[in-house]
């Protein structure tokens, strides 16, 4: 089994139901969510005229290979009625694989690390929650710090 962590959020229809389905699809095709951090009420990222965001991260062990991860998000992103009207645009479910495991990966699909979660509050703010200790594999830093780092700019 390999650990990897795991950002959602919602912005349309009941927010935190969505993510509460999203980490029942997760468990129903083999995931096991591990530990889930506490719902944050967040500001649009990027696209500032939206209705606020509910997040969350989680740590999961998976016997998926990234890849075969990523695809399954985004099958239940469909299975959930997702529709992707503009880039960092309203969703009723949107999951992101953060880390998996200390994989340093960059495709056409997937990069690994996500390449922006060091910039994004809504990532590490709940990331630090449930797993400060975490160490960036590319920037060598923890979660808890770079997290820290970020809310004092």
């Amino acid at each position: 089994m390999s650990r990897a962590y795991v950002a959602l959020g919602s912005n349309l229809g009941d927010r935190e139901e969505n993510l509460r389905t999203a980490f029942k699809h997760l468990q129903e095709n083999g995931v096991d969510v591990i530990k889930t951090s506490t719902f944050i009420e967040t500001e649009p990222y990027g696209v500032t005229d939206q209705p606020g965001f509910v997040n969350a991260v989680c740590q999961v062990e998976t016997e998926l290979a990234p890849l075969e991860l990523l695809r399954l998000f985004l099958s239940i992103e469909q299975e959930m009625g997702r529709v992707r009207l503009r880039r960092w645009g309203e969703r009723n479910i949107d999951l992101d694989l953060l880390l998996y495991e200390d994989a340093v990966l960059e495709s056409e699909e997937l990069t690994l690390p996500h390449p922006d979660m060091q910039n994004r509050d809504f990532v590490l703010i709940p990331f630090a929650e449930i797993a400060g200790e975490v160490v960036h594999p590319v920037i060598g830093k923890t979660i808890k710090l770079l997290k820290e780092e970020l809310l004092c700019k």
